[in-house]
């Protein structure tokens, strides 16, 4: 059984523009990104899928700099975009990453994986019933289901390329994974200058490697200044996506 990772990124974005190449530390918002999925130990490849406009060529020359493929598709249909990774990757799973969640751990997509797979299912995501932070999250799809979904999948269900999959939960066998305790109230993505504070506090203290969710946070309890930093920020509904 053959898995793969795709990471999703844009240099565009109207709250932080050149929000995936800022550097945290020694490396990349996006770097981060790649580098904890490929640690899960579950993926036998990562690809970044970014589009062909000339504003994310420098995505291009950064997957070039990483060592990691980079696939380009259309602007506004990011699943067209998944569809032509896997028209040039052999997989049997999909795992769905976008690349401002830099503090991915490698251990919760692991158990997760290992969930998906046991139970045989269509669909796993952690964000149905959201109990982990903003930016922990974890999806994966069965290619078959991902590419039946495209004639289906229109408006923002292109966009938010598994939308589609679990608001049509009854025509599919999904999981949705929670978490306890419920740490829904934590932003730990990168998509506004206060969430960038945030993280940036997090790699400072941390360093460059990922770390698990649960010592950050832990030490987040120290920290209510922090926390109550990016608290205020909404995060986009799936059709502003």
């Amino acid at each position: 059984m053959t898995t793969l990772g795709i990471v999703q990124a844009r240099m565009d974005s109207s709250r932080l523009p050149g929000k995936v190449l800022l550097k945290l530390g020694e490396r990349s918002v996006l770097e981060r990104c790649v580098r904890g999925a490929q640690l899960s130990g579950v993926l036998d490849e990562v690809v970044v899928a970014t589009t062909v406009e000339e504003t994310d060529d420098v995505i291009v020359e950064e997957c070039a700099r990483i060592g990691v493929p980079c696939h380009r598709g259309p602007v506004d249909d990011v699943l067209a975009r998944f569809l032509g990774v896997l028209d040039e990757y052999d997989s049997d799973i999909v795992l769905r990453f976008t690349a401002d969640n830099p503090l991915v751990d490698p251990a919760l997509i692991a158990r997760a994986y290992r969930v998906f797979v046991a139970a045989g299912a269509d669909y796993l995501t952690t964000s149905i019933a959201h109990t982990l932070p903003r930016g922990m999250d974890v999806e994966m799809v069965r290619t078959p289901v991902l590419r039946a979904i495209d004639p289906l999948a229109t408006d923002h269900h292109r966009v938010h390329v598994t939308s589609y999959i679990y608001t049509h939960a009854d025509d599919f066998d999904v999981i949705g994974l929670t978490v306890q305790p419920d740490l829904s109230h934590l932003r730990l993505t990168v998509d506004t200058e206060d969430d960038w504070k945030v993280v940036s506090a997090i790699v400072d203290r941390f360093g460059d490697e990922p770390v698990p969710l649960r010592t950050i946070t832990n030490w987040l309890t120290t920290r209510p200044d922090l926390v109550e930093l990016n608290a205020h920020v909404l995060q986009k509904a799936l059709v502003q996506a």
